[in-house]
């Protein structure tokens, strides 16, 4: 396999699907960290960072969307960082200066996210000076509306976030409220083509080297739920009830049942997608698929993540 070969000040740290990447910048000048994780790692992710900064501070954090994963940390590092500057894309900035965790979905979704505040924009079409390069801002909607990705050309390095893994792409959120997105996962697609990385920094999993065959499985992928949005919507219940499980790792399964049932996401992709099933006939269905793929694991009355 072809080594990875990162801009010199650009190191990334590899979380857990409870958790983003983070990706940590060390310019001459100053340092940024790009998303937070989530909060429940928020004093791993301190860890981290000031391990990675070795005795400098932490001057500018960015986060590509705010989703649980990518900014649960961001009150805490500020909290380290008295003098930290926070970026955020621009379509949500109101709903964090007044802090509104309903309309940021934190409350619909029953995830934890601490509030924090914001410093500034990303605002899509301008640059932003990461360990001495010039990163550009793109607009990446599909995965979350107001998404941003940053690519930097010499080196052809594109920080992707959730709209582009090495073995596909984050829930499109949009479609499961009844909002029309799949079209923009696919203007994504197009857009990283055009950007043509040679690395790819994603929100989960590895570093990977960018080939055409990544983006050709994800656009397979993706047909398959425009073909399909009921496909998608199963999909992403599971993703809803795995997150859960890795937050918790156990818990009884009439409380899992409970948390389904009171958490109002996921009451809407069960209204949408399948009003006819009672929703614990449901959630026997998800659970039983999620052991079957050895990500869970039921014993008695109790559910345990894996």
């Amino acid at each position: 396999m072809t080594d990875i070969k990162l801009p010199q000040g650009v190191h990334v740290f590899e979380r857990g699907w409870l958790s983003s990447n983070n990706i940590l910048f060390l310019g001459s000048d100053f340092s940024a960290l790009v998303d937070s994780g989530y909060g429940t790692h928020a004093e791993q992710t301190n860890e981290l960072v000031s391990a990675g900064l070795q005795q400098r501070p932490l001057d500018l954090l960015l986060n590509t969307h705010l989703h649980s994963d990518h900014c649960g940390g961001n009150a805490a590092l500020q909290r380290s960082y008295p003098e930290l500057q926070t970026l955020i894309p621009p379509g949500q900035a109101s709903l964090v200066s007044s802090w509104d965790p309903v309309a940021l979905t934190y409350s619909s979704t029953g995830q934890l996210c601490p509030r924090f505040k914001l410093d500034g924009l990303l605002s899509p079409g301008a640059e932003i000076r990461l360990a001495d390069a010039d990163w550009q801002i793109h607009a990446a909607p599909g995965h979350d509306p107001h998404s941003i990705i940053l690519f930097e050309p010499c080196s052809r390095t594109l920080i992707s976030a959730d709209a582009l893994w090495e073995n596909g792409f984050g829930v499109v959120f949009p479609e499961l409220e009844g909002e029309a997105a799949f079209a923009e996962v696919a203007a994504t697609f197009d857009l990283i083509e055009q950007l043509d990385p040679r690395w790819v920094i994603p929100g989960h999993g590895p570093v990977f080297s960018y080939r055409a065959g990544i983006l050709a499985r994800a656009r397979e992928r993706l047909n398959a739920f425009v073909k399909s949005p009921a496909r998608h919507a199963h999909h992403a219940a599971k993703v809803l009830l795995k997150f859960k499980l890795l937050e918790r790792q156990q818990l009884p399964f009439v409380d899992f049942v409970g948390w389904a049932a009171s958490t109002s996401y996921f009451q809407l992709i069960h209204q949408r997608f399948a009003p006819s099933i009672p929703i614990g006939h449901w959630m026997e269905q998800l659970t039983e698929e999620l052991v079957r793929s050895a990500v869970a694991r039921r014993e008695g009355s109790m559910v345990y993540n894996a």
